[in-house]
């Protein structure tokens, strides 16, 4: 993905920071990085991202499973070149997930000791690294506000197993990725919700999500693929009209569709990638009386 839209000014100030940081991370830093493999759907929420993140601002990505709001994030790590520590969010997050715990470990002479070991968020943000908070709206509502002062401009928390303050480095950025109103999520607080800076990443579609399919798929019939296309603009259109839940347009489940299609017949892929997936008998046979429109 191009980015030439992005200011000369932001362009040169993140090379310059990339030369330096080629000596600073270590190894193991190294493998947090992301890819930069990624297609956004159209050239501004790249390019929004990258500024937002640029100007310190936490940016939160909104958009239906499948859309790519991982993958963004990785590509935003591999920009900056910055390692991007991960939390999962669930109903079961709980501070220790968040921010580390207690442990006891031994000292050179065998001697018992107390020692904290940090989690995601104190090692991003001691160390200026990106932290991705995925599902945030999974959490439960009385977890996340322990993070409310790491969000806004006081960029700081009290370790509440130790009483120390941690302020974070001037580097770290905040990534967030929510999907609306699926099973087992919660509408996110306006406190929480005005500390980001928030991006629509809609599904691909068109001649973007074929150059995808044709690059990532180990299909190489051009003909089924354009297929695959003109059946994930169906499926969106019956999302669009409530027929169908958001998770039919994955673009993950068009992609392994495809995949076993190099080896099965299209139809019996569709409904081992897709429509298999779907609680609902009807969700389902809308599936597959669209694709068996195509194939």
């Amino acid at each position: 993905m191009m980015t030439d839209t992005l200011p000369q000014e932001i362009r040169q100030h993140i090379e310059r920071n990339k030369l330096q940081r080629n000596t600073e991370h270590t190894p193991e830093e190294r493998k947090l990085i992301g890819t930069a493999a990624y297609e956004a759907p159209r050239e501004d929420i790249l390019t929004d991202a990258l500024i937002a993140i640029y100007l310190g601002k936490n940016v939160l990505l909104k958009g239906p499973t499948g859309s790519g709001k991982t993958k963004l994030a990785e590509y935003v790590s591999a920009f900056f070149d910055q390692p991007m520590h991960a939390v999962n969010c669930s109903t079961d997050l709980d501070a220790e997930a968040l921010l580390g715990f207690k442990t006891l470990t031994y000292d050179e002479q065998g001697r018992t000791q107390i020692a904290f070991i940090p989690g995601p968020i104190m090692k991003a943000m001691t160390k200026g690294h990106f932290l991705y908070i995925d599902e945030i709206n999974m959490a439960k509502p009385e977890t996340l506000p322990l993070i409310n002062g790491v969000l806004d401009h006081r960029r700081s928390i009290t370790n509440p197993f130790t009483g120390d303050v941690i302020t974070a480095h001037p580097d770290f950025r905040v990534i967030a990725a929510i999907n609306e109103g699926y099973i087992g999520t919660v509408p996110l607080n306006e406190a929480l919700k005005n500390r980001f800076v928030t991006i629509d990443v809609p599904y691909l579609q068109g001649e973007t999500l074929f150059q995808l399919l044709q690059s990532k798929s180990v299909l190489r019939d051009e003909k089924q693929l354009r297929t695959f296309v003109q059946l994930s603009a169906d499926l969106l259109s019956l999302i669009e009209m409530g027929q169908l839940p958001d998770e039919a347009g994955s673009i993950r489940a068009l992609l392994d569709a495809c995949d076993l299609t190099a080896y099965i017949p299209p139809l019996r892929a569709v409904s081992r990638a897709i429509a298999d997936k779907l609680e609902d008998e009807r969700e389902r046979a809308a599936v597959m009386n669209t694709a068996e429109t195509l194939f």
